[in-house]
C-alpha cells in the first residue's frame, strides 16, 4: 500500500497541527486533485453545486438553498474554538471527504474546520430556517455568526439545527469543526482505516454528504415512518414532528396526480390510511405511491412509500423469506460503495444511479449495503429501480473490545441508522454486525434490533452466526464461503439460510488498477473469457443449493473492485465491465428461476401455509381436492399442476394435472374437484381463479373467478371455495385469513415426460444427420458414437443404460450403466461422466436428471440442480449445458433445441 500512502501523504502530518489564520489573509483557490483512477463522471462534478439534486427523497420541501460546494478549509488542533472572522488558507469543494480527490485536499486530517457564507432569501422571512447535514463523520461542531448553534457524533445519519436565532439579517458566517479519528476510536467506522490495505480502505473524513438550508413552518415535519401492512389492505403511518404540540396532521397518498386515500389525526396519533387492492411493490414491479403530509400550522412535506410484506413461509419443506407472500431468491452482490475519485461519495447523482442501474440489469434483484450507509438517493434509487436492500450497520474497530462506553455509541447509532431508514421501501434484512468485527452481546444485540423493529428481518452476525458460532437467535442463519458457494447450515424452522457472502473471483485490467501490480482477489483468472466461464459455474452451482440445501440467498463480492480488491464484475473506475454480459444474464436468470411462480407452462405446487399444516400440499384424490402431506411417487404427481392462463379470464389463472392431462382444478358446489372440461362457459369460469394479496404476510390467496369474495380454502383436509363468515361452523376470522393463504412451490414432481423405471434404455441423437449416433461412456467420459446392431458387445453396453428413479428425487431420473453396475451417468465440471458414488451429497444431484419433452418426439434431460442446463451432445463430446451458455461456445438456439432432444430407444445392449 506504499504508493496509495504516498498520494495520501498529508496523513503523516501530526493530528494536532495547529494553523492560525490572521484576518484578510488570503484563500487558496480550489485546485481538484488527480485520483489514482477516474471515472465517467469526475470531469462532470460541477465546482460550484456538486450534486445539485434534493438530498432527501422521502422529506420533500419546494424550498431549498443547497450548501454544497467551495468552503474554506484549514486543519486544526481543536474544534471547540472556531476560527470566527478569519479567512481560511485553503479549498475544500464540499461535501466530496477530505481525503478524496474531488474535496482538493486528498489527505486526512484528525481535526477541522469548514467556513463559507450564505444568505437567506427574502421569500423566507417569517418561516424558521434550517440547516441541514446529510452525514459527518464524526464530531461535529457548528457555528452561526460566532454563536455555536448546536454539535452531532455519528458519522451516518443525517442531522438538522434549527439557525434561525443567529441569523442576521445579511450575510451569515457558518463554521462547521469536525473531529475524525477513524479507527484511533472505538466508533462504527465500516472499512475506513488510517493506514488503509487488504479489505480495508482509505478514510472519509469530515463532511461526506449534501449540506443545505430550507424554511420550515414553526412547528414543523421532522420524518415520516412508513409502515405497509399488506393483508390488511393498509398504510400504517407514523408522523414525527418537532413544535407541532395540538396540531392535526393530514396525509395524502396518490399516484399520477389521482388521490388514492387521505386520513387525518393529531399529531402524535398513528395515522391508518385504507388502500384496498393496492398495487404491490416488488422486484418485478416496483410501483412506490406518493404521500404529501401537512399539518395543520401550514408545514407540508413530499413523500413516497411501496406498499409491499416481508415473512418468511415454508416452501418445499425449507424456511424461506417471502415479499408479498411470494419467495424471492435474494440475489445480490457486496455493494460497498466506495469510488476512486469521491472515496465514501458518487461523483454525481448518475455515478450513484449507476451500480445500483447495471446490478439490476445484470438480473440481480438484491443488494447487500455492506457496513455502510448511504445517502437517502441511494435508496430512493433502490426503491424505484425494486432491488431488495440487506442493510448492514457499520462496524467497530475489528480485533479490539469494545469498552462500555464505544458499545452505548454503537448501540445509539444502530437505533439512529434504523429510525432513519424506517420508511425505505427496498429493506428488507437488518444486519448489526458482520463477521465478529466489533462484536460484542451478538444475542442481545440481535434481539434489541428485532424488537426496535419487527416487520424486518434480522441477520444478526453475517458470516458468524452459524456453523458453531451461533448465538441461535434472529431471522437467518448466514455463512461466507469463498469462493463458494455451499451452505454449511440448514434452515431451522424459525430461520432462513442464506450465503451473505461467496465469489471473489478476479481478474487484473491494465491501466485501471487502483495501485498497479498490488491488487489481490480470492481467486484470480486469466481473461475475460476465463472469469466469464468461472462466475457461470459458481452462479450454476447455486441451483442445486436451493433445492436441495435450503438455500435462499446469495450475496456476490462484489460489483466493482475496490482499491486493490480485483473481485468487482466492473473495474474501480467504472470503466471496464469484465465478463460476457449476456452469459452472466442468463445464469442469474437461471438460478431466480429455480423459484417457482405463476408462469404461463410452469409446473408448481400450492403449499399450506397455515402453522402446523406446512407439510401439507393441495392434491387431488378420486377426483376431489383434499391436502396431504408428500408420501410418495402418486402424492408427488397428484400434487403438481401446470399453470395455464385463466380459461375464463385473461390476468387469472387455471391449474391442469400434472398426471391426468387435460384435468382442471374446479370448483362445484363449493368443493374444489378436478375434472375434464365440459367444453362450457361454466366450466372454464369454474376452473379459473385469480391470484390476490395473501390473507397472510405468508403467502397468495386464489378468488374464485365467477364468485368474487370466495377464497380457495382448507379445513380439516378437504378443499372448499368460502367466504370469510361464511356460515361454516368452523369458519373464523383468523382462521380464514391462514387456511385461504398458499404459498406457491416448486413441483413435487419435477418431470415432464415418463421414463419407465426398470427399463433398459438407448439414448439416440436427433440431430439431423447424426441419428445413427447414440450417448455411450468411453473411458468414463460421455460421447456419442455410431452403434449399431452389428457394434461390438463393449459399444453396445456402454450405450445402455437402466432406469432408476433420481438418486436425488424420485420424481426424476438416473441412468445406470448396464455394464458398469453403481455406476451412473453424472456431471462434473459440466462434462457428462460414468462414476459410482463418493457418498458425498452432490454425487446424487449431479447424477439426477428430470426429463421434459424434446424436439421431434425425444426427451430433454435436464439437470436437477443447475436449472437451465441440459444433456447436450457437440463434435462427439457430451455437457450439461444451458442455451447461450459458455461451455459449448458453438451454441445457437436452434442447434441447442437439437442437440438437446434424444431419441429414448430400445436397448442396443
Amino acid at each position: 500500500m506504499k504508493k496509495v500512502l504516498t498520494w495520501l501523504a498529508a496523513a503523516v502530518l501530526a493530528a494536532g497541527s495547529a494553523i492560525l489564520v490572521h484576518p484578510g489573509a488570503a484563500n487558496a483557490a480550489y485546485v481538484p486533485k488527480t485520483p489514482p483512477l477516474s471515472t465517467p463522471w469526475t470531469s462532470q462534478v460541477s465546482l460550484t453545486n456538486p450534486l445539485p439534486e434534493y438530498p432527501r427523497p422521502q422529506l420533500t420541501r419546494p424550498d431549498w438553498q443547497s450548501l454544497n460546494g467551495q468552503w474554506q478549509f484549514t486543519a486544526s488542533s481543536q474544534i471547540t474554538t472556531p476560527p470566527v472572522g478569519q479567512t481560511l488558507p485553503e479549498t475544500v469543494l464540499v461535501p466530496y471527504p477530505i481525503e478524496s480527490a474531488l474535496s482538493g485536499i486528498m489527505r486526512h486530517e484528525n481535526l477541522m474546520f469548514y467556513k463559507r457564507t450564505f444568505t437567506v432569501p427574502a421569500s423566507w422571512s417569517g418561516r424558521r430556517v434550517q440547516l441541514n447535514f446529510g452525514a459527518v463523520t464524526w464530531r461535529a461542531n457548528v457555528w452561526v455568526n460566532g454563536v455555536s448553534a448546536g454539535s452531532h457524533t455519528g458519522g451516518y445519519d443525517a442531522w438538522s439545527l434549527d439557525v434561525t436565532p443567529h441569523l442576521n439579517g445579511g450575510t451569515n458566517e457558518l463554521i462547521v469543526g469536525v473531529h475524525s479519528p477513524v479507527d484511533a476510536a472505538g466508533i462504527p467506522l465500516g472499512k475506513q482505516r488510517l493506514n488503509p490495505s487488504g479489505i480495508f480502505y482509505t478514510a472519509a473524513s469530515g463532511i461526506w454528504q449534501s449540506v443545505w438550508l430550507e424554511p420550515t413552518a414553526p412547528g414543523r415535519i421532522t420524518r415520516l415512518d412508513t409502515t405497509p401492512d399488506v393483508p390488511g389492505q393498509a398504510l400504517d403511518l407514523d408522523v414525527r414532528t418537532a413544535g407541532a404540540s395540538g396540531q392535526t396532521v393530514t396525509a395524502t397518498v396518490s399516484t399520477g396526480g389521482t388521490t388514492v386515500a387521505t386520513a387525518s389525526a393529531p399529531v402524535g396519533t398513528r395515522l391508518r390510511i385504507p388502500l384496498p387492492n393496492a398495487r404491490l411493490w416488488s422486484p418485478d414491479d416496483p410501483f412506490l405511491y406518493d404521500l404529501r403530509v401537512t399539518l395543520s400550522g401550514g408545514d407540508s412535506v413530499g413523500g413516497y412509500f411501496g406498499m409491499r410484506s416481508i415473512s418468511t413461509a415454508v416452501v418445499n419443506g425449507f424456511l424461506r423469506p417471502v415479499v408479498n407472500g411470494r419467495f424471492y431468491f435474494q440475489m445480490g452482490t457486496l455493494d460497498q460503495g466506495y469510488w476512486p475519485d469521491g472515496i465514501y461519495t458518487a461523483p454525481t447523482d448518475e455515478a450513484l444511479r449507476f451500480d445500483l442501474e447495471r446490478q439490476k440489469a445484470l438480473g440481480y434483484n438484491t443488494v447487500r449495503k455492506h457496513i455502510k450507509v448511504e445517502p437517502a438517493r441511494w435508496f430512493y434509487h433502490a426503491d424505484r429501480l425494486g432491488l431488495l436492500v440487506m442493510q448492514d450497520m457499520p462496524s467497530m474497530r475489528t480485533g479490539v473490545n469494545p469498552s462500555a462506553a464505544d458499545r452505548t455509541t454503537f448501540e445509539d447509532e444502530l437505533r439512529r441508522m434504523i429510525d432513519q431508514l424506517r420508511g425505505i421501501t427496498s429493506i428488507v434484512q437488518w444486519i448489526p454486525f458482520n463477521e465478529g468485527w466489533g462484536e460484542y452481546d451478538e444475542a442481545r444485540i440481535t434481539d434489541l434490533v428485532k424488537a426496535y423493529d419487527p416487520t424486518r428481518l434480522v441477520n444478526g452476525n453475517s458470516g458468524s452466526n452459524c456453523c458453531g458460532r451461533d448465538p441461535g437467535n434472529g431471522d437467518v442463519v448466514d455463512d461466507h464461503i469463498y469462493v463458494g458457494p455451499g451452505v454449511t447450515a440448514l434452515p431451522s424452522a424459525t430461520r432462513i439460510a442464506q450465503l451473505g457472502e461467496f465469489g471473489g473471483l478476479g481478474l487484473r485490467v491494465a491501466g485501471h488498477e487502483w495501485q498497479p501490480g498490488a491488487g489481490f482477489s480470492y481467486e484470480m483468472t486469466a481473461d475475460p473469457a476465463a472469469l466469464t466461464r468461472r462466475y457461470v459455474e459458481v452462479t450454476d452451482t447455486l441451483q442445486g443449493l436451493i433445492r436441495s440445501r435450503g438455500l435462499s440467498g446469495s450475496i456476490y463480492t462484489e460489483p466493482t473492485d475496490v482499491e486493490n480488491e480485483l473481485n468487482g464484475l466492473y473495474t474501480y473506475d467504472r470503466q471496464v465491465f469484465k465478463m460476457n454480459e449476456a452469459q452472466v444474464r442468463a445464469a442469474h436468470q437461471a438460478v431466480q428461476g429455480a423459484a417457482a411462480w405463476l408462469r404461463p407452462g410452469e409446473s408448481i405446487s400450492l403449499g399450506v401455509t397455515t402453522p402446523g399444516f406446512t407439510d401439507r400440499y393441495l392434491r387431488h384424490s378420486a377426483s376431489l381436492g383434499v391436502t396431504a402431506p408428500i408420501s410418495d411417487p402418486l402424492s408427488r404427481q397428484d400434487t403438481t399442476f401446470r399453470v395455464r392462463p385463466g380459461l375464463a379470464g385473461s390476468g387469472c389463472w387455471s391449474f391442469e394435472s400434472r398426471n391426468l392431462p387435460g384435468r382442471y382444478l374446479r370448483h362445484a358446489n363449493s368443493r374444489l374437484r378436478l375434472d375434464a372440461s365440459d367444453g362450457s362457459a361454466l366450466f372454464a369460469a369454474d376452473a379459473t381463479f385469480c391470484a390476490r394479496t395473501g390473507k397472510t404476510a405468508a403467502g397468495i390467496s386464489f378468488e374464485a373467478y365467477n364468485q368474487p369474495g370466495r377464497f380457495l380454502r382448507h379445513y380439516n383436509g378437504e378443499v372448499w371455495i368460502a367466504a370469510s363468515g361464511g356460515g361454516n361452523p368452523w369458519d373464523g376470522a383468523a382462521s380464514f385469513a391462514a387456511d385461504t393463504t398458499w404459498q406457491v412451490a416448486s413441483p413435487w414432481w419435477r418431470s415432464g415426460a415418463d421414463l419407465a423405471a426398470g427399463a433398459r434404455v438407448s439414448l439416440g441423437v436427433t440431430t439431423p444427420g447424426f441419428t445413427d449416433r447414440y450417448l455411450r461412456h468411453q473411458d468414463s467420459l460421455g460421447v456419442t458414437s455410431v452403434v449399431t446392431a452389428s457394434s461390438d458387445a463393449t459399444s453396445r453396453a456402454d450405450a445402455t443404460f437402466t432406469v432408476r428413479p433420481g438418486l436425488a428425487d424420485p420424481s426424476c431420473y438416473s441412468l445406470e450403466s448396464v455394464n458398469y453396475p453403481g455406476r451412473y451417468l453424472r456431471h462434473s465440471n459440466f462434462r457428462l461422466r460414468l462414476d459410482a458414488s463418493d457418498g458425498g451429497t452432490v454425487f446424487p444431484w449431479d447424477a439426477t436428471f428430470c426429463a421434459e419433452p424434446g424436439t421431434g418426439g425425444g426427451v430433454t434431460l435436464w439437470s436437477y440442480n443447475m436449472a437451465g442446463h441440459a444433456v447436450r451432445h457437440y463434435s462427439a463430446q457430451v455437457w450439461i449445458a444451458a442455451s447461450g451458455g459458455p461451455h459449448t461456445p458453438q451454441d445457437s438456439a436452434a442447434g441447442y433445441a437439437a442437440d438437446t432432444s434424444w431419441r429414448v430407444a430400445a436397448p442396443l445392449g
